[in-house]
């Protein structure tokens, strides 16, 4: 290391700019940029920098926190978008947002990389990979858990999403974090290293290629989906003089014949579209009826159940009765309930999206919904619960023969936000070998096989319909079985000879 990169390894402050710059740089490698390699050579060269410094688990976790600081103030730079839409209100509030987001969720790096310096002496990077992995792990399921912007997701639209199937999103991050940390581990020989760790990134390859030219199950008829998006921007979603024009938006799209002169089998409005509660909207729910012509309709609108307000995805069937209803059990923090409430209620703080100060209640959980005849079962989701695998994975009940995600993607922006949403569902596609069909209020709205690939969307923020043929199942992925199970095993496995090796020899460096 030359004396000049070793002062600014040091160096608290030039060191955070090193690490956090170099955190930013892997950030490209999430939706829309989607630079993989980029996000391989920086945190390559991170751990490559740490791998033999004398720096202590203490100073170890501070170059990690700065790295993961970095890493998320780039990835989830759109969460200030929700504290813009009512500026005067809430505009003070998003550089805390960020900034707040952004280190907290480095804490869980900082943890990594501080466990790694403490055990891993000459063993670093590979010791950090296990805990990285494992932070990540932990990121999504603590304080009811945020997996977005998982390493892993980099590997999204590649074929080695596939892996997916076998293993769940986490493998992807391990994949690409021990990929990242062999250059480091063969120090000076870092070049055969490198070679090492595009080999472990190509791995995959064969059995992702595999997988995208297995077919799907043919369904026994034919079902035609219509997904709609009215494209009404978050400021002026609920202006009272705008209301009419989105809701009129929707009946139009709902009656509108299709490009053949068609009529679908299903007709799908966004996250809170209709703009009036369940309670006592009988009135509303008739003129959507008449609109759909006699097609069942799937909606999002808001109710009251229970003494509490809830965000509810539900249906109205070819006869124009009410149908099923699921109401959303995973809430986004901040946004639909508060934490901490009674707290923040003294502050004069609530929630951004909720109905009422207090926010919504939860649903009592993931459970598909039969649609009837050749709709069958689908498994809603409504906007943020398409983040979690692992609730999709608690799903009780039958195995449904598709999922339904309704959304409203306005409150993420222009940029990033609604793209990497879209990325997350096309991972939920490969996980649980069903296909994923979105209706997102400004985009992007989109038919997603399988597999995980895109068979249609609607570009963001423009407003039309978009009627598409439901794609087929395919047999259960092995993930959906067992879990991460097998990650574990083998982070478990990695773990146990290195410390091994570190027993039989104390003094133990790098090959």
């Amino acid at each position: 290391m030359t004396q000049g990169m070793a002062g600014w390894l040091g160096h608290p402050r030039r060191s955070f700019a090193l690490f956090g710059g170099l955190g930013l740089c892997a950030a490209t490698g999430q939706a829309p940029l989607g630079l993989a390699p980029v996000t391989l050579v920086s945190f390559a060269y991170a751990l490559w920098l740490l791998q033999r410094s004398p720096l202590g688990g203490r100073a170890l976790a501070w170059r990690g926190w700065a790295l993961g600081t970095g890493y998320f103030a780039g990835a989830l730079f759109w969460i200030v978008e929700p504290f813009l839409v009512d500026i005067a209100r809430h505009g003070w509030m998003a550089p805390f947002a960020l900034i707040g987001l952004a280190g907290g969720l480095a804490l869980f790096w900082a943890l990594a990389f501080g466990l790694a310096g403490r055990i891993g002496r000459g063993q670093f990077a590979l010791w950090a990979a296990v805990f990285w992995t494992l932070a990540e792990v932990l990121r999504g399921l603590v304080f009811t858990g945020f997996p977005w912007a998982a390493p892993g997701h980099i590997w999204i639209g590649w074929p080695q999403m596939q892996l997916a199937a076998l293993a769940g999103p986490d493998a992807l991050t391990a994949l690409t974090l021990f990929a990242a940390a062999l250059p480091a581990v063969f120090r000076p020989r870092w070049l055969r290293g490198a070679a090492l760790g595009v080999a472990l990134v190509l791995a995959p390859l064969p059995y992702g290629l595999w997988r995208l030219g297995q077919e799907a199950e043919v369904r026994a008829e034919p079902v035609t989906i219509r997904l709609l998006q009215p494209n009404a921007p978050q400021h002026l979603k609920w202006a009272r003089e705008m209301v009419p024009i989105w809701f009129q938006r929707n009946l139009d799209m709902s009656a509108a014949l299709g490009a053949e002169g068609g009529r679908p089998d299903l007709i799908v409005w966004p996250e809170t579209a209709v703009p009036a509660l369940l309670n006592g909207g009988e009135e509303t729910l008739g003129v959507m009826a008449q609109a759909a012509g006699g097609v069942p309709m799937v909606f999002g609108i808001q109710r009251w159940e229970g003494g509490f307000p809830r965000n509810s995805f539900a249906s109205l069937t070819a006869e124009g009765d009410l149908g099923p209803i699921y109401d959303k059990s995973h809430l986004v923090p901040f946004g639909e309930y508060m934490p901490l409430s009674a707290l923040f209620d003294r502050l004069g703080i609530g929630a951004l999206a909720a109905l009422a100060p207090g926010g919504y209640a939860p649903g009592a959980g993931l459970v598909p919904v039969d649609l009837g005849g050749k709709l069958g079962q689908v498994l809603p989701l409504i906007c943020y619960e398409a983040i979690f695998p692992h609730d999709i994975r608690a799903a009780t009940g039958p195995r449904a023969g598709w999922i339904l995600q309704i959304t409203n993607d306005a409150w993420f922006g222009a940029i990033s936000g609604p793209y990497q949403h879209l990325a997350q569902a096309r991972l939920r596609a490969v996980e649980t070998g069903l296909p994923v069909l979105r209706s997102a209020n400004t985009g992007v709205s989109a038919v997603i096989d399988a597999r995980g690939q895109l068979q249609g969307q609607l570009a963001l923020n423009t407003d039309g319909f978009l009627d598409a043929d439901l794609p087929g199942m395919m047999a259960e992925p092995p993930f959906q079985r067992f879990g991460n199970w097998p990650l574990m095993l083998a982070l478990g496995l990695v773990a146990l000879g290195l410390w091994r090796r570190m027993a039989l020899d104390p003094d133990t460096e790098a090959p």
